[in-house]
């Protein structure tokens, strides 16, 4: 048997040390354990999703006990601070922060989020600028966009709008955009500052630096408290459960691959959904009294909305109600908070650079 086991062993061994050396790690040649990037997969949750309201609306009508996390509400109140910090620093030094996007391509949704941020800079103040590409632009026409942007000394900020076409290497694009000015909080630097105790990054990313705000401009403790993180995206579910870490949650992160998500779902008294599948979580998903922060944003056909579609977020709304004592809605909720963080890592970033206090 320990023969047999042996052999197997060797094998596995040599498989791993097979695939190292394509990484060019050195010390996978003495480890078992590859390069963290051999080990990336693709999250396909349609594997697993029921993406239906399981039960009508009007199943739930008497049973409606949910508190509304109005993010709309809460976003408006912080730009209205934002905005009269920055008539202070244009009156005191005759300055404003500015803020740059690169668009790429002409998706609509790329299109709606950007035209948002820049409507938000406008009544707040900053200077804003928008680079548009075409699909078929090089990446050398973004890293010249990108390079421009991160010399100009009027610019504060600087984004580029995800996602990008996938023949460019997205990781490589956001790597170059200059720390200063990563008001995304997307720099490894930035992220890894959010996961180590004792380290403040310069950003944090701002769908989940939101997401915080809302829990506590709602009086919900996070101390102690069991979290679970749905999805484990770069942009919002690996910096949101780094965050809610850093609050002294315990926290479990939720993916594609976890086997029975809906029993550890269930365990936690803070739900933060972000994997852009609409209605993942139902109501059975949810124990009495969680609070739900619902950030997906997926839009569905319905001819009789204004702009022939509606959002629906990654939480089945009507059920959720009726089990959760807090919920964000979708839209309404994390959507306005992102753009408001937005402006505030902006408005940060200026600051700094102008020397005011």
């Amino acid at each position: 048997m320990f023969r047999g086991f042996s052999v197997a062993l060797g094998a596995s061994v040599r498989t791993w040390r097979g695939i190292c050396t394509l990484g060019n790690d050195a010390s996978c040649q003495i480890l078992l354990s590859p390069s963290l990037v051999s080990l990336d997969m693709l999250d396909d949750w349609n594997l697993n999703a029921d993406c239906t309201p399981r039960e009508s609306a009007s199943n739930y009508a008497n049973q409606l006990s949910a508190a509304l996390i109005d993010g709309k509400t809460i976003a408006e109140d912080i730009r209205r601070e934002i905005a009269n910090e920055v008539s202070r620093m244009k009156s005191a030094i005759g300055k404003v922060p500015g803020l740059a996007v690169i668009l790429v391509g002409d998706r609509k949704d790329s299109q709606t989020y950007v035209r948002n941020k820049i409507i938000a800079c406008e009544e707040a103040g900053f200077r804003s600028e928008v680079a548009e590409l075409p699909e078929s632009c090089l990446e050398d026409e973004i890293i010249r966009a990108l390079t421009n942007f991160n010399e100009n000394p009027d610019i504060h900020g600087v984004l580029v709008q995800l996602p990008l076409p996938e023949r460019f290497d997205e990781t490589k694009i956001l790597s170059l955009v200059q720390l200063e000015k990563d008001v995304d909080g997307f720099h490894p630097s930035n992220m890894g500052k959010i996961a180590m105790r004792g380290r403040e990054p310069l950003y944090i990313p701002c769908t989940p630096k939101g997401c915080i705000e809302l829990l506590l401009r709602s009086g919900v403790e996070i101390k102690g408290k069991r979290a679970v993180v749905i999805g484990r995206s770069n942009i919002v579910g690996l910096p949101m459960s780094l965050l809610l870490q850093r609050y002294h949650a315990t926290v479990t992160v939720v993916h594609a691959f976890t086997k029975n998500p809906e029993m550890i779902v269930r365990e936690a008294d803070i739900v933060v959904a972000a994997v852009g599948i609409p209605n993942l979580v139902h109501r059975s998903w949810l124990k009495h009294g969680a609070v739900v922060i619902d950030v997906g944003t997926f839009p569905i056909e319905d001819p009789t909305s204004e702009h022939g579609y509606r959002l629906n977020g990654d939480v089945c709304y009507e059920e959720a109600v009726t089990v959760a004592s807090a919920i964000t809605p979708v839209p309404g909720g994390v959507g306005p908070m992102t753009i408001a963080m937005l402006l505030l890592n902006t408005l940060d970033s200026a600051k700094r650079a102008l020397n005011f206090r």
